[in-house]
């Protein structure tokens, strides 16, 4: 059996939804313990490693509060938002049965939530900017490891003049339309030859239903590929 590699981008804005989305991924998926998977898993040809990657929310919410009123330098509050990614884990770690990492060196069957900071600390292989969020973060996970690259947040995807885009060249993000990725991965996407699926998490079988490769409501960002 093949494994197909999948990185969730699981955004802050679903923090009351969240749990539900794991339980109903490990449900589905297994839950990335001793290399447990589900029994549907275990009946199909593909084996599947799913990766969540968490979001700042209201963690890095506070690190870019306290930037505005106190002036902090560039590394220190990249480093800090980071960490508040990992209070995201904390919090996604109390509230599922996922197995954590904070390495993707070797990643297990099933779901398993990213601890990111070691990892990011030891690489550091992005710029050092708001403009770099986890949006991004997650994208060059999802590229070290060849996953499938979904974002998971608390819209349907990418709208112009009220109408959602199906999907979208990263090259065109200089148009007027509303955008819910940060400013750098559409340029990341672009270099790397990548796409993202951007997926409403309050919908968790839209997100399964992408896991699996199946059309959704999204908007998929493709960089030039």
């Amino acid at each position: 059996m093949k494994t197909v590699r999948v990185v969730i981008k699981l955004g802050g804005s679903l923090l009351s939804e969240a749990p539900e989305l794991i339980d109903r991924l490990i449900i589905e998926f297994g839950s990335g313990t001793s290399g447990a998977v589900s029994e549907k898993q275990a009946s199909e040809k593909s084996l599947y490693s799913i990766l969540i990657v968490p979001g700042g929310g209201i963690f890095t919410d506070a690190i870019r509060r306290a930037d505005e009123r106190f002036g902090l330098g560039d590394d220190a509050a990249h480093w800090m938002a980071v960490l508040g990614m990992e209070q995201y884990a904390c919090y996604l770690q109390d509230k599922s049965r996922a197995q954590v990492v904070d390495s993707i060196t070797e990643l297990p069957l099933g779901v398993s939530i990213l601890f990111p900071y070691r990892l990011l600390k030891a690489e550091d292989p992005l710029p050092h900017s708001w403009d770099v969020t986890s949006d991004t973060i997650a994208a060059w996970v999802a590229k070290q490891v060849g996953a499938l690259f979904i974002k998971a947040t608390d819209v349907d995807g990418i709208f112009r003049e009220g109408k959602l885009l199906r999907e979208i060249f990263a090259s065109d993000f200089s148009e007027n339309f509303e955008s819910c990725v940060d400013p750098f991965l559409p340029g990341f996407l672009q270099i790397n030859r990548m796409e993202c699926r951007i997926i409403n998490g309050k919908f968790p079988e839209r997100v399964i239903q992408a896991v699996y490769g199946k059309p959704v409501p999204c908007t998929t960002v493709k960089g030039n590929i």
